[in-house]
């Protein structure tokens, strides 16, 4: 079990006296017991193997029991299945609880767990520390592995009894050991063996010890009606049986008297299931959850898996055949074959993979991170880069981060902090990959990786990272080896490495310029956009910094829904003719997340679409001159156009078009606005207190401009002049991005002016239909006044 000093992130689940063994940890090499593939023909047995685990009060299977092949030390031996005359077994001796177990034992089962298959974790963590304070003490004392030198874990199966039994050559437990540490719930025999390393003088070796809480031993309550635990310690020349069952009040203990189920040391415990939890006991199961869980512990796990292997097998000759042959001389006769399957049981390794953080970086290639990445997050492309490091100081910690090649699934992916994507181990052992944005924010919750830490605090049950100051300095560090990850990206020769992580993840980087202020410095390189000169290939703003004009102080921009749309807008105009270069932010996102970094490298972002633009080439006699000019002609418009306007003013940021409808300097802007209506929840009520003050700018160069003012100085009531100002208005509200608010209003002005337009141009009303139907009674009109005329004339 893992141990938790005063800071740590990752105390898991075992208590002190939960615990039925302990360990600690010592770096010292072991070997890794072979396994034969095919069993031998003799019926050779290892105390741990299917038949032997079986006696330790275990039920099994007559398809078990025929099993070949088993190991013990390197070796076989015979099976002794010879029934010997035992003697009389001493009663089993009952002892109670401590205080209120009951209680405690339906807290822990029925509470402190959340997940049923953590059990397996908890058992076999339990046994890797039993092997670890073995090899920790044999360092002083060779004599305790005389017995069994293989440290080793081995977990067997019976589904049809269902059963699960886990088999350690740990450390074992004596009588008394058994009372203190399975009959005291949460006294951990791991937390005194840690106590007692620190106070000793030759404390030098580093503790690997999972376990402190001791009541993980208890979780085999969690899938399990009765627990039998037999063990033997190297200190005693006895072997017991614990015996307990869940919500019982009491335990038993006795020695172990028959031969046949002595083990030589250490300890089998065996599950009896619960029949709602029988499905445990599948070996396929069970494979999964070691893979899961204790994929990375330091010992050998071993799991009685069926195997199968082929061979050719004779087959007899037809009858009829046969006779053919045999008139036929000519035919040489060939022995038939046919392939079978031959199936047997043995053991497997289970946690092969050793984790590459352990190791240097420098040792580790590519290929091998590419394939840690796949086999860990069931990925088939190869990441687009990796981060190997560990830090050490008042937090220490080995990591290794991906960012992935493709962006996860679903549109909701960016918004849910919870994904599965980190997954934090404690001495090798996993924990959880279900965090709320403990470890990573959620903007960042696509990179994918391992941390694996000795000390993280974790709660009791190890489900739940508690938020303390390591767990905050751990977060800002890996949060910084990310963001040097993706400045790796973004600084590849390849170009198109970046502009591949930029189309995946560019929104999740806009989205931290939202929600991490502290990281603006950060961020801010790493974005990218299209600007008015690089309409085809975004650039950082890096780029941009560079290519300003000595004379520009600001950075523009402008927000539009498309690239198109922008480069169409109005409010470029100026700006293109003296060449300034203006940003287009195309995405929702863009235009919140600029406006929160506010600058970069002391220059400020400028919207071009927002009243009061500084372009740096203000010529003061010139704008008096015109606002002598047409100062009166723009009250005339701002009294036509009412409230629609807060005022109407002179531009100097157009060239080519009458006029623009800019946004005030607060509120929102004409792509805000229209974003914020589009909203399926938003709030309307807010819409006309944030879309602000809008400016009516006027250009007084255009030809139209030009006929208003000469119409407002001959006849400022002119009908015409009054409904060609609301019309500009309009095309305006359209041109600068807003939406009108009666477009069939507005759809009727456009058809009146183009029929105005458009009268006479292509066909006269003399030609029409309806004139050529009445050419005699014009001709007799003109006859009658002339016949008239000249009547006069005779008087």
């Amino acid at each position: 079990m893992h141990r938790l000093s005063n800071r740590s992130v990752s105390a898991v689940l075992r208590a002190p006296g939960a615990r039925y063994r302990t360990a600690a940890a010592a770096s010292i090499p072991r070997s890794t017991p072979s396994i034969d593939s095919v069993p031998d023909n003799d019926a050779k047995f290892r105390w741990y193997s299917a038949s032997t685990a079986g006696r330790c009060d275990a039920a099994r299977s007559s398809t078990q029991l025929n099993l070949k092949s088993g190991l013990f030390l390197g070796n076989r031996y015979e099976s002794t299945a010879a029934a010997s005359d035992a003697a009389t077994p001493p009663p089993a001796e009952k002892y109670e609880y401590q205080a209120e177990v009951s209680r405690l034992m339906d807290l822990i089962v029925n509470s402190l767990y959340s997940n049923k298959e953590v059990f397996l974790r908890e058992l076999i963590s339990n046994a890797s520390d039993a092997l670890d304070k073995l090899r920790y003490l044999s360092v002083t004392q060779p004599e305790l592995l005389r017995d069994t030198v293989d440290l080793d874990i081995r977990i067997q199966t019976d589904k049809d009894n269902g059963t699960v039994t886990i088999i350690d050559s740990g450390i074992g437990m004596t009588r008394q050991e058994l009372i203190d540490c399975l009959g005291t719930i949460a006294q951990s025999g791991t937390a005194k063996f840690l106590k007692a390393v620190k106070e000793s003088k030759d404390s030098g070796a580093d503790s690997n010890l999972i376990g402190q809480f001791g009541v993980g031993f208890y979780s085999a309550f969690l899938v399990s009606d009765r627990v039998v635990v037999s063990t033997k310690s190297p200190k005693s020349d006895k072997q017991y049986v614990w015996e307990g069952e869940a919500n019982a009040s009491s335990y038993t203990i006795r020695e172990e008297t028959d031969p046949e189920k002595h083990i030589p040391r250490g300890t089998c415990l065996t599950l009896y299931l619960k029949n709602d939890d029988k499905g445990f006991a599948h070996p396929e199961r069970i494979q999964k959850l070691v893979k899961n869980y204790s994929q990375f512990v330091s010992f050998p796990i071993y799991t009685w898996h069926e195997k199968g292997f082929t061979k050719e097998v004779e087959v007899d000759d037809d009858p009829a055949e046969a006779k053919k042959d045999d008139q036929d001389e000519k035919t040489e006769k060939k022995k038939r074959t046919k392939t079978v399957v031959e199936r047997y049981w043995d053991w497997e390794l289970i946690n092969e993979t050793q984790p590459i953080w352990l190791r240097n970086p420098k040792e580790v290639t590519t290929e091998e991170y590419n394939e840690f990445y796949k086999k860990t997050f069931n990925e088939f492309l190869d990441p687009l880069a990796s981060s190997h490091f560990t830090t050490e100081g008042e937090v220490e910690f080995r990591s290794i981060l991906y960012v992935p090649a493709v962006a996860p699934m679903g549109k909701d992916e960016i918004l849910n902090p919870k994904t599965k994507n980190i997954r934090l181990y404690v001495k090798r052992v996993f924990i959880s990959d279900d965090f709320d944005g403990e470890l990573f924010p959620r903007y960042l919750s696509f990179i994918k990786g391992v941390v694996d830490s000795n000390d993280l605090p974790l709660n009791v049950s190890r489900e739940i990272l508690q938020e303390s100051r390591i767990v905050r300095i751990m977060r800002k560090r890996l949060v910084r080896k990310a963001f040097d990850m993706i400045l790796g990206i973004s600084l590849s020769e390849n170009r198109e490495d970046y502009e591949k992580f930029w189309e995946n993840y560019g929104k999740y980087l806009k989205l931290g310029c939202i929600e991490d202020p502290e990281n603006h410095k950060r961020l801010a390189p790493l974005l990218r956009f299209f600007s008015s000169q690089s309409e085809d290939e975004m650039i950082s703003l890096d780029e941009y910094v560079e290519n300003m004009k000595p004379e520009q102080k600001d950075i523009y921009f402008i927000a539009a829904d498309s690239v198109n749309s922008a480069k169409n807008t109005p409010f470029l105009e100026r700006l293109i003719e003296k060449d300034l270069e203006v940003l287009y932010f195309i995405d929702p996102i863009d235009e919140v997340a600029i406006q929160r970094l506010q600058s970069y490298k002391e220059k400020n972002f400028v919207d071009i679409s927002r009243e009061d633009l500084d372009l740096g080439d203000k010529n003061e006699e010139k704008e008096k001159v015109m606002k002598q000019e047409f100062g009166q002609t723009c009250d005339w418009i701002k009294k036509r156009l009412g409230n629609k306007v807060a005022s109407v003013q002179i531009s100097n940021r157009l060239s080519s078009s009458p006029c623009v409808l800019v946004s005030g300097k607060f509120g929102w802007s004409a792509n805000m606005e229209r974003l914020m209506k589009a909203q399926s929840v938003g709030d309307t009520s807010s819409l006309e207190f944030m879309k602000g003050r809008r400016v009516f700018e006027i250009n007084p160069e255009h030809p139209i401009i030009e006929n208003l003012n000469a119409a407002y100085k001959s006849n400022p009531n002119d009908e015409d002049a009054l409904r060609a100002i609301d019309l500009l208005y309009d095309a305006a509200l359209v041109s600068s991005g807003f939406t009108p608010e009666n477009p069939g209003e507005l759809g009727g002005k456009i058809y009146e002016m183009m029929g105005i337009a458009l009268s006479g141009k292509w066909y006269t009303p003399a030609k029409s239909k309806h004139s050529e139907t009445q050419p005699q009674n014009t001709d007799i009109q003109e006859a009658e006044v002339v016949e008239s005329v000249e009547a006069d004339n005779q008087k």
